[in-house]
């Protein structure tokens, strides 16, 4: 509805934490502070704590998406509620042990050689556990063992324990004061106050490139009514940006601020789920997958589903436990072949045969390579998932199976992601509810339509060039002369092309830049999770 009114880009107030959106407050940037200075002086333990809806994860996935593969290794648990052993065997395979030696009786002795190994190759390993209030004892008691892994001169791990205030309280039970003694750098995350709360809205406005402003008089409303709580700022905007739409309004004063703070505040008031419900319904119902056309001599390839096909019936997803159920509900490799089926479906690709395993070892690449086909691997964020915008593999967490399974991601609506579980239906999972499953592990099918080797950089000659500035010219980003040599202009067009799509401005032509350049010509079949703007 606003979207197209005010002219935005992106969505301005999703409540999935997005990197690209991250505004440093004043808190946040020390929080940024505290944490770099305690892995980099290797001190061991670090805590970062505050109110829900702080901001605790989206500092700890930016943290981490600063921190390069060739100096750190790291590993991030979002689902600590497990016994000790599984903690440690979900810690082995965060770090990417092998499986043979995850199996092994003695898990910390096969952790402590995989850290001497990293220490001896200068790098520093990193374990970040979200949710650390829900930790009992004796997993708290397993982690501090791990601290214990050491040299003569440093600690071997650095440990961030991340959670609401609870986690202190915990900690300072007498039988943890072992633990609480070892932790040496501590942030409390507080809310925005005031002028932080007027910034942060701005900087995600501008970052959405829009042209609705909002008054100080608004700002002050959202601020009295938040609290300064950015998960609460953002879901109070989006109303307050519906308002301004139906007032026809391109600058949101305080009265158009305090209609949309009401009718936020009536929606979670007990009369008005059923509203809710409806409303979301009509957002689903609106929902249809988007494809590209194709032109045959390029490609080669024959057509996909058409965009105009039914489209299946969206579930609502009101509760955490639901997922979870759904994803549980079939055995791992009965899950694994659903989820890759829901995929291949977009693609207009063969699913694989029943009692295939996906889960062996390489069997998931070697069941994409069949089909002419690449799996791209990521550790990541919804943020990244979003400037793709392809359907994804997503590996899920689930702590009453104790066990990883897959659910495909096929659609975006507003802050609802739509996901397959592997059974042929489709859930409306919100941002926070899938974040609470999702590893942060995934895996992309695309099609290298041109064979472009990735890896391509200046100075570099050949054909291969030559279709590359084809590619360029054709997503509207070079204007020079197809000479099959890749010269500044070229190099330029490229990275343009990388900050337009909100990736890595390196000027090489790697995996993303090639998913995304064939994403935005019209000459390629390439399915789209495309978000809703209704």
């Amino acid at each position: 509805m606003y979207f197209e009114f005010y002219g935005f880009k992106e969505k301005p107030f999703h409540l999935t934490p997005d990197p690209r959106f991250l505004f440093l407050s004043k808190n946040h940037k020390e929080a940024f502070a505290h944490l770099l200075y305690g892995i980099n002086k290797r001190t061991g333990f670090m805590t970062l704590t505050g109110e829900v809806g702080t901001g605790k994860t989206t500092v700890l996935r930016s943290l981490l998406d600063q921190l390069d593969r060739e100096h750190y290794r790291t590993a991030l648990i979002f689902n600590p509620c497990v016994s000790p052993t599984q903690l440690l065997k979900n810690i082995c395979r965060e770090f990417e042990i092998s499986s043979e030696e995850i199996e092994n009786e003695n898990l910390l002795d096969v952790l402590n050689r995989f850290l001497l190994e990293q220490n001896m190759e200068g790098r520093t390993a990193i374990l970040v556990i979200d949710e650390a209030q829900n930790l009992d004892g004796s997993v708290l008691e397993q982690i501090r063992l791990i601290s214990n892994l050491e040299t003569e001169s440093c600690k071997l791990i650095q440990i961030i324990l991340a959670g609401q205030p609870e986690l202190l309280q915990t900690l300072e039970k007498p039988q943890l004061r072992q633990l609480n003694q070892r932790i040496t750098v501590r942030y409390h995350l507080k809310p925005l106050d005031f002028q932080d709360t007027a910034e942060y809205i701005q900087h995600r406005l501008d970052k959405a490139r829009g042209r609705v402003i909002f008054s100080k008089g608004a700002m002050k409303k959202v601020f009295k009514y938040s609290g300064g709580f950015p998960r609460v700022i953002n879901a109070v905007c989006e109303r307050i940006l519906l308002a301004g739409y139906m007032a026809d309004a391109l600058e949101i004063k305080p009265r158009i601020a305090a209609k949309g703070i009401s009718n936020f505040h009536n929606e979670r008031s007990p009369r008005a789920p059923a509203f809710g419900i409806v409303w979301a319904c009509v957002l689903f119902l609106a929902m249809a997958a988007t494809m590209y056309a194709v032109n045959p001599e390029m490609t080669g390839n024959t057509p996909a589903p058409a965009a105009s096909e039914p489209v299946p019936q969206k579930k609502v997803q009101l509760h955490e436990a639901e997922l979870a159920y759904e994803v549980g509900q079939q055995s791992a490799p009965e899950n694994a072949r659903g989820a890759f089926a829901a995929v291949a479906r977009l693609w207009g690709i063969q699913p694989v045969p029943d009692g295939e395993d996906l889960e062996a070892p390489g069997a998931l690449k070697r069941a994409v390579q069949t089909q002419g086909f690449r799996l791209y691997e990521f550790s990541g964020s919804a943020a990244l998932l979003t400037r793709l915008s392809y359907p994804a593999l997503l590996e899920l967490y689930i702590p009453e199976k104790q066990e990883k399974r897959l659910a495909a991601l096929v659609g975006l609506d507003n802050d609802a992601l739509i996901v397959d579980p592997g059974n042929g239906k489709e859930l409306s999972v919100p941002g926070d509810t899938l974040n609470k499953y999702w590893t942060g592990r995934g895996y992309i099918l695309w099609k290298n339509f041109w064979n472009l080797p990735a890896g391509m950089r200046g100075g570099e000659k050949g054909p291969q060039v030559k279709r590359l500035q084809r590619l360029l010219r054709e997503a509207g980003m070079y204007t020079g002369p197809v000479s099959g040599t890749l010269d500044s202009e070229t190099y330029s067009a490229i990275k343009a092309f990388q900050q337009e799509n909100g990736i890595e401005q390196d000027g090489v032509i790697g995996s993303q830049s090639l998913m995304l350049l064939y994403r935005s010509v019209d000459s390629f079949i390439v399915p789209k999770i495309a978000r809703s703007k209704k």
